[in-house]
């Protein structure tokens, strides 16, 4: 991974996925977006010109916000990102930054019947990533343009409402497409700056989509990757706290965590039905039964999937972590039939031998480990061990 140091940001291109190190004086002159760019210091919007008539903008996102959870997903290209209307009181783009009117000016434009995509500038995606050298350092992540390929104006821009402290208020969730672009070069960089009109630095994709509207996503396929155990806990002290009280919750009665097991796959994806939970029954080791739903409404197919429940000690209660092994994923590949595939869900992970295995042998086998049930879970609103609280007595009552 490239990495540049402070004092270089001025003179340099932008590469997807390089690091570029913030400052250590410990204010927010260590800010390197802005020694890059120069947009300002703070702040998730930030942009070059005027509202009406903006040089360029620049999205910057910590990853960490549990109640707006900006994802990034490589493998098609995507990037979901909130607006700055993230507390209540205010109107929906009513806000410090005028995030939320960028937004909402950024897909009118895009879905102008007149002149579409005329005034939507470059958007610079950046992304918080310490180094050792300052807790500023960011990555750069691509360039991306408002709208996906598959999401139409009803769907690309939309205002949620959501509750703090009883009080209700509205924010955008947006989708933008990260195109094929390896490289910003900073000559390129410059004529933004100077509002150099058709610069012979502009990258190809980018013009062909403000001229025609057509999306090169930047894709990545996976290659065969098996998580370490530490990817797959959790990676802050608030996911940290909600696996332990699942953990703990259900430690008691693990059975009953077959229940929570199935719905955490089906919150994944609509299309997922449970059909049984086969607790206390002969099951064929199979903890949960179902299928999910592929192809046209009027004219779907269903492919069957069996659940295994894993309720294992991640590594709390000053205990040491009980991870999934060899013999507990063979036992779910042997139960899995011709043309089905198999979901291991477990509060802890899975040890190294058997997730190589599943994966070098191509077994159908999604694993979710004790980071992905919170993640699945804070990206329901339960992020909160009172909301988990509520939502665990409320849908998972233990025999008395």
């Amino acid at each position: 991974m490239k990495i540049y140091p402070f004092d270089k940001l001025s003179n340099c291109d932008l590469i997807i996925d390089a690091v570029y190190e913030g400052g250590n004086n410990g204010n927010v002159g260590d800010d390197p977006i802005n020694k890059i760019l120069p947009v300002g210091n703070q702040g998730g919007f930030r942009y070059a010109g005027s509202l009406s008539n903006l040089k360029y903008i620049i999205l910057y996102t910590s990853g960490e916000n549990i109640d707006w959870p900006d994802t990034i997903d490589t493998e098609t290209g995507i990037f979901q990102y909130y607006g700055d209307n993230k507390k209540p009181g205010h109107e929906l783009h009513d806000t410090k930054k005028n995030g939320n009117t960028i937004l909402k000016n950024l897909f009118e434009s895009l879905h102008s019947q007149e002149s579409p995509r005329t005034n939507i500038p470059p958007i610079f995606i950046f992304k918080k990533h310490p180094t050792k050298n300052s807790n500023r350092s960011v990555q750069f992540k691509g360039l991306c343009v408002p709208g996906t390929i598959d999401k139409n104006q009803l769907e690309d821009l939309v205002a949620i409402w959501k509750t703090t402290d009883g009080l209700r208020f509205q924010n955008y969730l947006a989708f933008f497409t990260i195109l094929n672009i390896a490289k910003i070069s900073r000559a390129w960089l410059d004529s933004l700056n100077n509002r150099v009109i058709d610069s012979k630095e502009e990258p190809v994709s980018f013009n062909k989509w403000i001229k025609n509207g057509k999306y090169t996503p930047l894709t990545s396929q996976r290659t065969i990757s098996i998580r370490t155990i530490n990817e797959q806990l959790p990676d802050n002290k608030i996911e940290w706290d909600l696996l332990k009280f699942i953990y703990e919750y259900f430690s008691s009665d693990p059975a009953l965590f077959e229940y929570l097991a199935a719905e955490i796959y089906r919150m994944t994806d609509s299309k997922i039905i449970i059909d049984e939970v086969t607790r206390g029954t002969i099951d064929g080791g199979r903890d949960a039964i179902g299928r999910i739903k592929l192809g046209l409404n009027d004219d779907p197919i269903f492919a069957e999937f069996a659940v295994e429940a894993k309720c294992y000690n991640p590594g709390v209660l000053d205990k040491k972590i009980n991870t999934v092994g060899v013999k507990e994923v063979s036992r779910l590949v042997s139960r899995i039939r011709n043309r089905q595939f198999g979901v291991l869900v477990t509060t802890s992970a899975v040890a190294k031998q058997a997730y190589e295995e599943v994966r070098t042998d191509g077994h159908p086998i999604i694993f979710l480990s004790g980071k992905d049930i919170v993640k699945i879970l804070i990206e329901k609103g339960i992020n909160t061990i009172p909301t988990l609280i509520e939502y665990l007595s409320k849908n998972y009552k233990k025999s008395t």
